[in-house]
């Protein structure tokens, strides 16, 4: 009997404490909150890739889902058949499938 009793004042004393801590709001510190405005500028001024003019390590860094080795079959392709007369002839270079071209769309450009 007391064992039951005791085991009810633990789950009572557990189930109180678990509603305290989700109920209890959340103290941001002031230190750690930056305006995502801040630094957005710095990257709309990179955003844009020249697929004719970058390097491998800058495909590399600069898109999404491109590799070492993707990004120096773009630039083997680029060498190979010469510049990049639209975005979409991307396609074209082995690795390189509509979703990775659709993922950095955006990103990409053809000078």
């Amino acid at each position: 009997m007391r064992t039951g009793y005791f085991y009810s004042l633990v789950f009572a004393f557990l189930t109180s404490a678990s509603i305290a801590a989700i109920a209890a709001p959340v103290v941001k510190s002031e230190v750690l909150v930056t305006p995502p405005a801040a630094e957005q500028p710095a990257k709309t001024q990179s955003a844009k890739v020249d697929l004719n003019g970058a390097d491998a390590a800058t495909l590399q860094r600069e898109l999404s889902g491109i590799g070492k080795g993707k990004a120096e079959a773009i630039v083997a392709y680029r060498e190979s058949n010469g510049p990049f007369s639209s975005v979409e002839e991307l396609l074209e270079v082995k690795g390189i499938g509509k979703a990775i071209l659709d993922r950095n769309r955006e990103k990409l450009e053809v000078n």
